[in-house]
């Protein structure tokens, strides 16, 4: 193998680049220009934006590679084609400032009170927290849910046939977004009947998402918090990338409100990324930054649940980066 090409701490650190194409892609450039390529003026014109300043910006996006320049006509590289709303790897909206993903990242400036303070960059920045700020402006809603639906599309059915779920008669998906893994779970175990239980908004799209899918008679959805009692009686509360969205106070209310919510002998389902098996550093930086959340070793998560009344009885991988940990009540200790 070659040697790596060393980098200087001032390319680390480059602004210029990140900010580029975080504009390029909320402008919506590569999708504009088109495969033919257009000029600068006529970007300038369909976004509304500064012509000579928008030129600064292409001649950038050309030097590092996201555009190639022929004359006065600015066209998409492949690499730039990433940028494309329909490109498949759907890093479009984690770009996109005003998409949740791409104003979360932008929080990143505050970091060092993050570091400093251990609290979250996200309010410092916004002057309120990430889900208060999804709850009052429905557009960003909007994006997280979409961005949510397109992250699981495939790693819900696999997360559905790796771990057996046949087992319990009926789930729970707590804060389970617009339905599209139990969807996929309820699919996969025909036996199986469950609710998502999250905020209004987003279990109205999962009530349409179950009656499009012909699942109506065995899905229904509960509006309402994980921080609220929940509705009890299902043999089995799931939380699927959840507790990771939250500290470690938080994260022990959930557990301890599934714990309470489930039939007796049910069962309270983490579905995680799991710090050290895949999961980048960069990632648990944004979780602090944005939730002041974090992911957490599989020791971590089970002594969270064991303060919550709750003992780990399994755990099996489901899908590339998750892992699932089966807890139980405690009775020894309760």
């Amino acid at each position: 193998m070659g040697t790596p090409a060393k980098r200087s701490a001032g390319e680390l650190a480059d602004l210029a680049t990140p900010m580029a194409v975080r504009v390029a892609a909320t402008l919506s450039l590569v999708e504009r220009a088109g495969s033919a390529g257009t000029t600068a003026e006529q970007l300038a014109e369909e976004t509304g934006a500064n012509a000579p300043a928008l030129r600064l910006l292409l001649d950038h996006l050309v030097t590092v590679g996201v555009f190639d320049v022929d004359g006065e006509r600015y066209r998409p590289t492949e690499l730039g084609a990433q940028l494309h709303e329909d490109a498949p790897g759907g890093i479009k909206p984690l770009l996109d400032i005003n998409c949740s993903g791409g104003r979360a990242e932008l929080a990143f400036v505050e970091l060092l009170g993050t570091i400093t303070t251990g609290a979250p960059a996200y309010p410092r920045r916004y002057g309120t927290d990430f889900w208060s700020d999804l709850d009052a402006r429905p557009e960003l809603r909007r994006s997280f849910d979409a961005h949510m639906n397109w992250r699981f599309r495939e790693h819900a059915p696999r997360i559905a046939r790796g771990f057996d779920r046949g087992r319990f008669a009926e789930i729970l998906d707590v804060g389970g977004g617009d339905g599209t893994l139990l969807a996929e779970i309820l699919r996969a175990h025909p036996g199986v009947r469950g609710r998502v239980l999250d905020v209004a908004a987003t279990t109205a799209a999962a009530a349409a998402r179950f009656s499009a899918d012909g699942l109506g008679d065995r899905a229904g959805v509960v509006a309402g918090s994980f921080f609220e009692p929940l509705p009890t009686g299902a043999d089995a509360c799931l939380l699927c990338d959840v507790l990771h969205d939250w500290d470690d106070r938080c994260a022990r209310e959930m557990l301890a409100g599934c714990r309470r919510a489930v039939a007796d002998n049910g069962a309270v389902v983490v579905i995680e990324p799991i710090r050290g098996a895949g999961v980048g550093t960069a990632r648990d930086l944004h979780m602090l930054m944005c939730f002041g959340g974090r992911e957490r070793e599989v020791d971590e998560i089970a002594a969270l649940a064991s303060s919550s009344g709750l003992e780990l009885r399994g755990r099996v991988p489901v899908s590339e980066g998750r892992t699932a940990l089966e807890f139980a009540s405690a009775p020894s200790q309760f």
